[in-house]
């Protein structure tokens, strides 16, 4: 019996989505994001909730966006920002229920939440 052949996924497709992994795996882009939720932002709520400078916060915003997690708006001179899209926000929430502290941490047995 021929078994049904695994989908062929591009090269281009597995280097896109391991760079939008990469970029949201550094810790203050995934405190970013984590800030964001379904909300939008602007860069100085953005920097209030995470605590640190504007100008960090900026080139990473950045990178995110380069890699189209995130998306800004500007409305006079504030640049918002929001995570692209529900499904990208689902992926998220996820990863934080999923890779939370006590999920990953040897000191909390499965099931002790």
């Amino acid at each position: 019996m021929n078994e049904p052949s695994e989908p062929e996924i591009p090269n281009e497709d597995t280097t896109l989505t391991a760079n939008a992994l990469k970029a949201m795996a550094h810790p203050l882009r995934w405190k970013i994001l984590c800030s964001l939720g379904d909300d939008e932002l602007s860069v100085g709520e953005i920097v209030e909730k995470t605590g640190t400078s504007q100008s960090n916060i900026s080139q990473h915003l950045e990178q995110l966006r380069n890699k189209n997690i995130v998306t800004s708006r500007k409305e006079a001179n504030r640049i918002y920002y929001r995570i692209r899209n529900g499904q990208l926000l689902t992926l998220i929430g996820t990863m934080r229920t999923v890779l939370c502290p006590a999920n990953l941490d040897d000191r909390f047995p499965p099931g002790d939440e």
